[in-house]
């Protein structure tokens, strides 16, 4: 499988892009993302969660909103232009008090273990080197609380490859600056992180398959 970019790469690519990210990020990702909220990471008021690469704080905003008042929401993103993108957004929908922005990296996280009731990621744990995917979920293990649940959404590296992944894949490889996320089997590796795995499904953007994953901390399991 293709390699990623190094992080300096991403950030830099990040930094670029998040003066334009409005324009490429679809509006089917979005609603895809937005439906991995609804049907497994469920947010509820009250809770604490964190989202890892928060781009232009579309779904940040959103999970603001439904822990309410006595909530939290933290994102993580290793860029400054999205840093700055997200604030706006967060500051447009008066939601100061219930959003912190954190410019970091998720293999090294700023944050006190079992912190969060849930992390969020999605078309984010793909980006990484894949032999630092382990030590991301490994930050995510460490900084959820007890029965905490992590939900991911990732591209799927399918054995079956029809012309949307080929096309992409030949994409991929020429532009990795721009078409960055590399398919992976993010289930596989959320398991092998510790968390329990309660559910996976298989979905499609524009042909190209996705992965959504809910897993659960449960070291009493």
């Amino acid at each position: 499988m293709e390699t990623s970019a190094s992080k300096e790469e991403t950030r830099r690519s990040y930094d670029l892009l998040s003066h334009f990210y409005e324009l490429l990020s679809s509006s089917s990702e979005r609603r895809f993302v937005r439906e991995a909220v609804d049907r497994y990471l469920i947010p509820t008021a009250g809770e604490r969660i964190l989202e890892v690469g928060f781009g232009a704080g579309h779904v940040l905003v959103e999970l603001a909103e439904r822990v309410g008042d006595g909530g939290k929401v933290y994102g993580l993103d290793i860029s400054e232009g999205m840093v700055r993108v997200t604030r706006r957004r967060v500051r447009r929908r008066g939601l100061e008090r219930r959003v912190e922005l954190v410019k970091g990296d998720a293999a090294k996280m700023p944050f006190e273990a079992g912190f969060f009731d849930a992390v969020f990621m999605s078309f984010t744990l793909e980006l990484f080197p894949e032999p630092e995917i382990p030590t991301v979920l490994g930050e995510c293990f460490r900084v959820l609380k007890e029965r905490g649940r992590l939900c991911l959404a990732s591209m799927y590296d399918s054995r079956e490859r029809g012309p949307m992944m080929r096309l992409y894949l030949w994409l991929h490889r020429r532009l990795p600056r721009f078409v960055d996320c590399r398919p992976i089997r993010a289930s596989q590796y959320v398991a092998e992180a510790g968390f329990r795995v309660e559910a996976t499904e298989l979905l499609s953007i524009c042909g190209l398959p996705v992965e959504v994953v809910l897993g659960r901390k449960d070291t009493g399991a």
